[in-house]
């Protein structure tokens, strides 16, 4: 994790973007792997993009592995047996994520000035 992010040369891949909102998400609020996944579909909705459940999951797993996130199984409210994974950050995970967005921002600029030649040089 402490490697600096290098450029894709192109666009920003699916999992590193759908890693900032997740960070994003759990900095707002606890919440458990399906709730993610149908906030993260309800606010792309109107740009046509809508993450599948496995790439979230990847997601959510690649966060754990970097030290930013760690997984809480509580009881599910009202059930004896069935239990709920949230998702929060680990010891030391909130400076990685603040280290993570900061390099994807970085990122994320290079790609929106892409974005915005292209639409000059063959829209204007």
């Amino acid at each position: 994790m402490g490697e600096k992010r290098t450029p894709s040369g192109f666009l920003l891949k699916q999992r590193a973007f759908l890693k900032l909102y997740l960070i994003t998400l759990t900095e707002q609020e606890r919440l458990y792997g399906l709730k993610l996944l149908d906030l993260l579909r309800q606010e792309f909705k109107p740009f046509g993009y809508q993450p599948n459940h496995s790439e979230v999951y990847k997601a959510l797993h690649d966060l754990i592995e970097d030290g930013i996130l760690k997984q809480v199984k509580q009881k599910k409210e009202g059930m004896k047996y069935q239990e709920v994974v949230y998702y929060r950050f680990a010891e030391g995970g909130q400076e990685k994520a603040k280290l993570y967005k900061r390099q994807l921002k970085a990122e994320l600029d290079r790609c929106a000035a892409l974005i915005r030649k292209a639409i000059e040089d063959n829209f204007s």
